[in-house]
């Protein structure tokens, strides 16, 4: 029965068919009705098929027991409000199991409508709370016993209460729909099954027609995959004044982590990360997350993620996201997708974002009105004219435990506004990547890496998956190179590909050092503007601090020791352009330096910089461009 938008109940109110389970004489038992209070009793071995939602006081599952429901339906068990009992039948399985075991209280057996999903080569089975369609609450498909509290409409659900301790039960399911939910709380604990169909997520917004307000909610769950909120298939998701929270599981002892995802479990070590969940997912074609004015924390692997899919946008807006364990990002960018953080605090283990492109863009800045009232339009976000009034004026600010950003792929980063960078590591760690990075300081940024690296490039240190029986699995080792990384002659080491490593930095004083460790053909490009860099610029040899790195020692990747040398295929290419400083602090290897007439490079107090170009001393004059093996040193 789908309820019209002319109708409402109160969750508190509502009662479930009574029935009973006959047995057969083939095993197998259908429902019959039967006077509410009865006990339903399923022996050892034995199937019951239950026809229709059923209330007892009591249910015993023998070992072996089983109880089904006909076919285009699937069944779920509440005890006192609360979904429970239910677990995948095998490790890598979509289906569930009421377990064996004696169930007692306000105990309700639904029979709702299937709602199957399926991604990429496998299909979920949906059961959630509550199901929305384009006409509304449709009760056929919703396991009404598990809202507890609060008011349901077709439009908005307010107030209610949504608790699960099985595996891969969803709180709210829209499909095509529009629908608020205000205030509500979720909380499941157990594990869910795939993060990249929602299969156990607290909410799920699918579908191009569906617009989903989450407002005032707090969500926390704690499993693997269990993720709180989850856009797909086009969906716009609006998330505000909430605070969500995941917290990892018991990956089944004999999950063996991969890369495949529709078997995805754990986050793939090889991103210098561990955990098996994440806060949030963004997925599909054309899907849109916002997070206004919320807190949003994984404890580890990622908070705000984007995963797959093409046209994706997500946005943070005046928000506080991280992780509660000591690794894991603030957000992720990968495909063509668009992120966008404004006037937001980030508290996280590893980075504030991995960009793994190949045309990823990321912004992090204020979020001053115009930009928000911009966005608001842009995402169709529906606030008001006095809610935007309402959302103040603020600042971004990432503290990270190890790195700021780290580049998997290709991409473009803007860090402008008041942005402030504190990081462990470097700034910027790029993994052999195309990047277009541009800092503005004109109105405040700053990047303050603690062990004062600034850009760290290095080669792609990811070992890659090993296919196993057929699959492919995350237990490569990454092997440190033991030889010198050989000339190829082909490859132009001061001039600017496309494929480089390019940063820009504009009206901003930098402390810091720039390392290029590439062996393989990519130069950093380096542009300054109207700015100060004091540090050591070069080409360098970047050596991990141990020879292998397998799963067990993940957080060892992306951690180099540097010694600067003349570069092979790593050229470094710096532009100083008007009102811009170099104060050169140790021994720089360059393949090109282009001075402003105004720009200069000079020595920190007391001590004199010296050049030489392919071994000759030559003196630095402003105005210049010097091409070749550049070594610029400190007396």
């Amino acid at each position: 029965m789908t309820l019209t938008s002319r109708r409402s109940f109160l969750i508190a109110g509502s009662a479930a068919t009574a029935a009973v389970l006959v047995p057969v004489a083939s095993g197998t038992a259908t429902a019959a009705p039967k006077a509410p209070g009865r006990t339903i009793s399923v022996a050892a071995g034995e199937t019951y098929e239950l026809a229709a939602t059923t209330k007892v006081s009591e249910l015993t599952i023998g070992d072996g027991g089983r109880i089904v429901a006909p076919d285009g339906y699937d069944i779920s068990l509440t005890v006192d409000g609360v979904e429970t009992g239910q677990l995948l039948t095998a490790t890598g399985a979509t289906g569930t199991l009421v377990q064996a075991g004696t169930y007692r209280g306000d105990v309700v057996l639904t029979v709702a409508e299937s709602n199957d999903v399926t991604y990429q080569t496998l299909t979920f089975p949906f059961r959630q709370a509550l199901y929305v369609g384009s006409d509304g609450v449709d009760s056929a498909k919703s396991v009404l016993s598990a809202v507890r509290g609060g008011k349901v409409t077709d439009t908005a659900a307010r107030n209610v209460s949504i608790a699960s301790t099985g595996e891969c039960f969803t709180g709210v399911y829209v499909e095509s729909g529009s629908y608020t939910l205000q205030s509500p709380t979720i909380t499941l604990d157990g594990n869910g099954r795939s993060d990249f169909a929602g299969y156990g997520a607290a909410v799920v917004g699918d579908g191009s027609a569906t617009r989903l307000v989450v407002d005032g909610a707090r969500i926390s769950n704690k499993g693997v995959v269990r993720t709180t909120v989850i856009a797909d298939n086009g969906a716009n998701v609006l998330v505000k004044d909430s605070f969500l929270r995941a917290r990892n599981g018991v990956l089944p002892a004999d999950y063996q982590a991969t890369v495949e995802t529709p078997y995805m479990e754990s986050v793939p070590w090889m991103l210098g990360l561990d955990g098996n969940v994440r806060a949030t997912n963004l997925i599909g074609k054309n899907s849109i997350a916002t997070y206004l004015n919320s807190t949003v924390f994984s404890e580890t692997w990622g908070a705000l993620s984007v995963e797959g899919g093409s046209g994706l946008k997500l946005t943070a807006i005046n928000s506080h996201v991280g992780n509660t364990g000591d690794y894991g990002y603030g957000t992720y960018a990968i495909g063509d997708a668009t992120v966008r953080v404004l006037g937001s605090r980030f508290d996280v283990g590893s980075y504030a974002t991995i960009i793994a492109g190949p045309a990823a863009v990321v912004h992090y800045g204020d979020s001053t009105r115009e930009a928000v009232a911009a966005l608001n339009t842009e995402l169709e976000l529906g606030l008001s004219n006095a809610e935007l009034r309402g959302i103040p004026e603020r600042s971004t600010e990432v503290n990270s435990g190890h790195f700021g950003y780290m580049f998997f792929g290709a991409g473009q980063l803007t860090l402008d506004g008041g942005t402030v960078i504190n990081s462990e590591r470097a700034t910027f760690l790029n993994k052999g990547q195309q990047t277009t990075i541009s800092v503005d300081g004109s109105k405040g940024a700053r990047l303050n890496p603690r062990d004062g690296v600034i850009l760290q490039m290095i080669e792609l240190d990811d070992p890659g998956p090993v296919p196993v029986n057929g699959k492919m699995m995350n237990v490569g080792v990454y092997t440190e190179p033991t030889t010198d990384p050989v000339k190829n002659s082909s490859f132009d080491v001061t001039a600017v590909h496309s494929t480089d490593g390019a940063a820009t930095f504009s009206s901003i004083r930098l402390k810091g050092d720039f390392y290029n460790g590439m062996r393989n053909g990519k130069n950093m490009v380096l542009t300054f503007e109207d700015s100060s860099v004091e540090g050591v610029i070069s080409a360098t040899r970047a050596k991990h601090r141990v020879s292998s790195i397998d799963s067990s020692a993940f957080y060892e990747l992306g951690i180099v020791i540097n010694t600067t040398q003349a570069a092979v295929n790593n050229g470094v290419v710096v532009k100083l352009d008007s009102g811009s400083t170099w104060t050169v602090t140790g021994t720089s290897y360059l393949t090109s330096l282009t001075l402003a007439a105004d720009a200069a490079v000079n020595a920190p107090r007391g001590k004199a910089v010296k050049l030489t170009v392919d071994g000759t001393e030559t003196a630095i004059t402003a105005g210049t461009t010097y091409t070749g093996a550049l070594t610029l040193t400190v007396a």
